[in-house]
């Protein structure tokens, strides 16, 4: 398997709170680590694909993120605005296991 497709375990599932995020610091661009239910993570490059807002710093709610910029939100699946906006952010791999958080790189 080649190492761009690598699983890393980032971080404890408690390091990131309850309907809120957590950044990983890289190369290449910050991911923003989303945790909208107690079992459940999304990442997404933290850019918004309006102006590039802190996606991290953005309101989650149910499935989804609202920019803190400009009030763009998107779906925490797989990155998609939702209308009548149009943009993706980049979405990765996210997989839980014994309490870890490991994302595919």
């Amino acid at each position: 398997m080649p190492p761009s497709s690598r699983w890393l375990r980032v971080c404890a599932l408690d390091d990131i709170p309850l309907l809120g995020s957590r950044v990983l610091a890289r190369d290449g661009g910050d991911i923003a680590l989303f945790r909208p239910q107690p079992q459940q993570v999304f990442a997404l490059l933290d850019r918004c694909p309006h102006k590039g807002g802190p996606l991290s710093q953005g309101l989650v709610h149910g499935a989804a993120v609202t920019c803190p910029l400009h009030g763009w939100t998107l779906n925490l699946d797989d990155g998609e605005a939702q209308a009548p906006d149009r943009g993706c952010a980049r979405r990765f791999p996210v997989s839980l296991r014994d309490g870890d958080v490991y994302l595919q790189l």
